[in-house]
C-alpha cells in the first residue's frame, strides 16, 4: 500500500543539509490497485511501502478511515451569510479529515487560507457539504473548518503521539487530476530538525515520513497500523527539483493543541494537548541528520 501525503504547491523552498521543501510538489505514484469505499474508489500507491506490509491490507484500513476523509476547495466569501454565500474566487483545494460528529473538520493553513472563506467539502460517500474556515494557526500549518454536516464519523487520534523510526503509516489524499489516494509509507524521523517557512505558512518542526506525495494532498490525514491519526501531511521534499520521496507531517501533540484552542475536544484530545514528541522514546526521536 501507499498512503499519499499532502503537498503545498509547486515553489521549491531551500534549507539546510542541502534540502529543499515543496509543498504539492507533483511527484511520481506507482500504479496499484483500486479499492472501493462505498461511493469513492481509491487508487493505492506502493512505491514507498516497506517490504513488510501487506497491500492486501489495505481494504481493511480504508473501510475504517475513509468515512472521516474530504476534499476540500476553498473560495472567497462571496455575498449573504457565511454558511449561504454566493461562490466567490476559487483560492485553494486540499484534502482534509473530520474531528467531530457534527463537522468540525482539520486541514492545513495554506488550504484553509483565510477565517471566514467558504468551503465545499466532498465526503466519503460522495455527498458535497458547505462550510466555512473558522481558525488558522499559519505558523504551524493548521486550520480548522466547520462543515454543515451532521453525524459525521470522526477519526479516532492514537493515544500516545510516539511513533517508531520505520513503522508503517498510511494516509489519504487526493492528488491533483487523480482519483482519491491511498498511499503506505513510513516513519523516516520524529523531528526534520528545522524550522520550515513558506509564504505566510510554516511550521516549527515536523516528522519526517518515506512517503511520495503530489499537488493536492495537503491537509490530508496519516494514520497507523490500526487506522488510528498520528499526524498531517503539509509538505514534500525535494532536492534541486527531485522529489526525494518524503514528506513532512504536522504531529498529533500539535494537531491537538490547536484544534482543543478552537473548539471543545474530547478526552483523548485534550490528553493529546498536553504531550510533546520530546517525551517519546529517545529510539524514535531521531532527526534527520544526513544530506539528502
Amino acid at each position: 500500500m501507499h498512503l499519499m501525503a499532502a503537498m503545498r504547491t509547486g515553489r521549491r523552498y531551500h534549507l539546510p543539509l542541502a534540502l529543499a521543501v515543496a509543498g504539492l510538489l507533483a511527484g511520481c505514484a506507482s500504479a496499484g490497485p483500486r479499492l472501493d469505499a462505498s461511493v469513492r474508489q481509491y487508487d493505492v500507491a506502493t512505491d514507498t511501502a516497506p517490504t513488510n506490509v501487506d497491500p492486501a491490507a489495505a481494504s481493511g484500513l480504508l473501510g475504517r478511515v475513509s468515512p472521516s476523509f474530504v476534499t476540500l476547495v476553498v473560495s472567497e466569501a462571496g455575498g449573504g451569510d457565511i454558511f449561504n454565500a454566493s461562490p466567490g474566487r476559487g483560492v485553494s483545494s486540499g484534502s482534509g479529515y473530520i474531528v467531530s460528529s457534527d463537522g468540525l473538520a482539520l486541514s492545513a493553513a495554506h488550504v484553509g487560507a483565510r477565517a471566514g472563506y467558504r468551503v465545499t467539502a466532498r465526503a466519503s460517500n460522495g455527498r458535497i457539504y458547505e462550510g466555512r474556515v473558522v481558525a488558522l494557526k499559519a505558523g504551524n500549518d493548521i486550520s480548522l473548518i466547520k462543515l454543515r454536516m451532521k453525524g459525521a464519523v470522526p477519526v479516532r487520534p492514537a493515544a500516545s503521539p510516539c511513533l517508531r523510526v520505520g513503522q508503517p503509516v498510511f494516509s489519504l489524499g487526493r492528488p491533483r487530476g487523480s482519483r482519491d489516494t491511498l498511499r503506505i509509507g513510513s516513519v523516516k524521523a520524529l523531528s526534520f530538525g528545522h524550522k520550515v517557512r513558506y509564504g505566510r505558512y510554516g511550521y516549527p518542526d515536523a516528522l519526517v515520513l518515506r512517503m511520495n506525495t503530489r499537488r493536492g494532498e495537503s491537509g490530508g490525514p496519516v494514520f497507523n497500523e490500526r487506522g488510528e491519526l498520528v499526524a498531517m501531511v503539509v509538505s514534500t521534499l525535494s532536492t534541486r527539483g527531485k522529489p526525494l520521496k518524503l514528506a513532512h507531517a504536522i504531529p498529533l501533540p500539535a494537531l491537538a493543541r490547536f484544534y482543543c484552542a478552537k473548539a471543545a475536544c474530547g478526552p483523548r484530545w485534550r490528553a493529546l494537548a498536553g504531550t510533546s514528541m520530546a517525551a517519546c522514546p529517545r529510539q524514535t526521536a531521531g532527526k534527520v541528520q544526513e544530506r539528502l
